[in-house]
């Protein structure tokens, strides 16, 4: 791993003091649950007060019913970032469609990031490739020419990794490929949203019941009410200017 990479990773926990703005439910102890590296173009969209963010998932980035879109957390994630960012007309616009692999995704991309021409890609992936079982190093070559394509396009690139249940932890094999997905982060400096650790903590916790099999969708909303509100956190984050290297 390069020594920049080293120096320049943030490990956050994302539920400590410096995010107390957000609901206490939100907050959860240890951690870290966040990968933080500097995301440039972000932080020129941010200063030319226009920020523009792409969501390419699968059916986790979705909630059902009329309201659904509106109580997702890409539309939460616009309206904290906009309550954070006064004065930033921010917009965020979603890719999402269910039953998508990695290699799915990326052959879309340049239609996707053509049409929005976004400052920030958010890529959410990986349980489509764990049930189906897809080649692990297959996996993280599809997210290696991803990144290079949003790149290639002039946006900045977050992962986010899978979603947790704890009704089908025994089932789906996803710890490789959220391993992957770090490896794969660290290596090219791209942020990561654990969104996979953050839910166990909250299950394990008690903060959210995830497995009831009639969960509520009030639940649902809630928990994709603070995904977007800590999203935001870390784009925040991940925008701050970079600190001066200290040549002592």
């Amino acid at each position: 791993m390069p020594v920049s990479a080293c120096l320049a990773a943030l490990f956050l926990s994302l539920g400590s003091p410096a995010h107390a703005t957000n609901p206490a439910e939100c907050g959860v102890d240890g951690g870290p649950f966040a990968i933080a590296f500097p995301m440039q173009h972000v932080k020129k969209a941010i200063a030319d007060k226009s920020l523009s963010i792409l969501v390419v998932g699968a059916g986790s980035s979705q909630l059902p019913g009329p309201n659904g879109a509106a109580n997702s957390y890409p539309a939460r994630l616009q309206q904290s970032l906009s309550r954070k960012l006064p004065g930033v007309q921010v917009s965020v616009t979603t890719d999402v469609k269910s039953r998508r692999t990695a290699v799915d995704m990326v052959k879309t991309l340049p239609a996707e990031l053509a049409a929005s021409h976004p400052a920030l890609m958010l890529w959410q992936t990986a349980t489509v490739d764990a049930m189906q079982a897809v080649d692990p190093d297959q996996f993280s070559q599809a997210l290696d020419k991803g990144i290079r394509k949003a790149r290639a396009a002039g946006a900045d690139v977050m992962f986010i990794n899978p979603q947790y249940s704890p009704r089908t932890e025994s089932m789906i094999a996803l710890g490789v490929y959220v391993e992957n997905m770090r490896w794969v982060a660290v290596q090219q400096e791209v942020p990561v949203f654990d969104r996979f650790s953050l839910m166990k903590a909250w299950s394990d916790q008690g903060t959210f019941d995830l497995y009831s099999p009639t969960k509520k969708l009030d639940m649902a909303e809630r928990v994709h009410d603070c995904i977007g509100r800590l999203l935001a956190d870390l784009v925040l984050e991940a925008a701050k200017p970079t600190p001066p290297a200290d040549n002592n």
